[in-house]
């Protein structure tokens, strides 16, 4: 065993948080630069570290940055159009203010597919409000629940970037991604959620603030609920379908040639968000009254946030492909493979510790990807499986968000919440949330 290539990783994860944590360098260029460091240590030439780079880039980029950029787009055309707050608003209807808890739980899980976490917070946040002042009860009935669908959706169910660039760096299928990030995603939610949120608004009673007055308006000419439902779907069900229809698990395909050639286009997430965004783009923009001019600079305002996690999701596969190419992955995989440590597991922690000790979501679910990869290259794993690492990655990304998380304070500030009461529901809330994601991740191994 070649001691200098554990050496170099272990130097370069290090580097990473002490250049993320302590320098407060971007986590884009710190993973750049941890490249470098662990090629060197490791006794790559300059041209293959280099060239590890570029090609790590590039193969990640090519697939993530179209789906990223489709997504935003998407989610920034149902936003302008009060999409979210009109579902919101229908839902709540449907359900009654007794179920309110459950109502925002799903508004928040169905929402998250198309917008980014906080956007969609900030956006369904005074609908939390107007049923906190109706209902007498805490914020945290209703408001938890909601991030809980959110914080979920947000990173086990694609299109969402999270689990999209993940996916892409380990190599697994969307459309599995998508079926059990669903599966293992409804009991999190449930858990985390209206189960976690009755306890919990019972221990800390917060009423909402004062000065904002806005209300869920029932008259406001919002988009068809119904619509906007068939909109979000219709991307999730195209890649599903092709999966179904044409997964190897039915065994010989039984479609004709010419539906083989139509269910791989559409079904691919660069079609079938294509097909979404033209869609959402009529519907909820030209047929509403919205200029061309105006959806065309609403187009370019989305795309503002999904740079960072395009740039970020492509230092991530550099990364993946350093670690591949100095064989470090192999002797990782090796080492585990003689261990007790379950597959699954080692991907949790991985992310899991990576999350605690620099905050972002995000940035653990790419670095943890890049580390486990070279378990799954030289694995015997089914797709099921694959899809499996994703959300188990994503469990670990998700737990004990605290003080380094910018999600943490976003919450505590909206919600009116002080330090301590953060952490005891939406600390705890995310925590939750990510040990089901795991518990369901390894009942599901021995399923698939």
């Amino acid at each position: 065993m070649d001691y200098r290539i554990l050496i170099a990783v272990g130097v370069g994860i290090t580097a990473l948080l002490f250049m993320i944590l302590r320098l407060k360098i971007q986590a884009f260029i710190a993973l750049l630069i941890v490249c470098i460091l662990v090629g060197v240590i490791a006794g790559l030439s300059p041209e293959m570290i280099l060239e590890s780079i570029k090609n790590g880039m590039g193969s990640t980029l090519g697939f993530v940055a179209t789906v990223v950029g489709l997504g935003a787009l998407f989610g920034g055309v149902l936003e302008h159009s009060g999409g979210a707050q009109g579902l919101a608003a229908y839902i709540l209807k449907l359900s009654g203010e007794k179920n309110a808890s459950w109502a925002m739980m799903i508004t928040g899980f169905i929402i998250a597919i198309p917008v980014f976490f906080d956007v969609a917070f900030i956006i369904l946040v005074p609908v939390v409000y107007a049923i906190a002042r109706k209902t007498q009860k805490s914020v945290l009935l209703y408001a938890i629940p909601l991030l809980a669908g959110l914080a979920i959706t947000h990173s086990f169910i694609p299109p969402t970037p999270g689990p999209v660039a993940v996916a892409d760096i380990l190599g697994a299928n969307l459309g599995w991604v998508i079926i059990l990030g669903f599966i293992a995603g409804i009991p999190a939610a449930v858990i985390s959620g209206p189960l976690f949120a009755k306890y919990i608004s019972k221990k800390i009673n917060i009423s909402p603030p004062t000065y904002d007055d806005i209300e869920v308006s029932e008259d406001k000419e919002y988009p068809n609920p119904i619509t906007i439902v068939l909109i979000i779907a219709l991307p999730i069900l195209l890649i599903v379908l092709k999966t179904v229809l044409l997964g190897d698990w039915l065994g010989e395909n039984i479609l004709s040639d010419p539906l083989i050639y139509i269910v791989s286009l559409l079904g691919h997430p660069f079609t079938a968000l294509i097909i979404a965004n033209l869609i959402a783009w009529y519907v909820l923009g030209i047929k509403r009254g919205t200029t061309r001019d105006a959806l065309l600079k609403l187009s370019m305002k989305s795309f503002q946030p999904a740079g960072a996690i395009i740039l970020l999701t492509g230092a991530g596969g550099a990364f993946k492909q350093i670690l591949v190419d100095t064989k470090a992955g192999e002797m990782l995989a090796s080492s585990l493979q003689s261990s007790y440590v379950h597959p699954l597991l080692f991907a949790f922690i991985v992310a899991a510790l990576i999350r605690v000790l620099q905050g972002s979501a995000t940035t653990a679910m790419i670095a943890a990807a890049g580390i486990t990869f070279p378990i799954i290259s030289v694995g015997d794993f089914s797709a099921a499986q694959v899809a499996l690492f994703v959300i188990s990655i994503a469990s670990g990304a998700t737990i004990l968000s605290h003080v380094n998380d910018s999600g943490f304070w976003l919450v505590g500030q909206y919600l009116g919440l002080t330090e301590k009461q953060t952490f005891r529901s939406w600390t705890v809330m995310t925590t939750l949330i990510a040990c089901t994601g795991l518990f369901m991740s390894l009942i599901l191994w021995f399923l698939f």
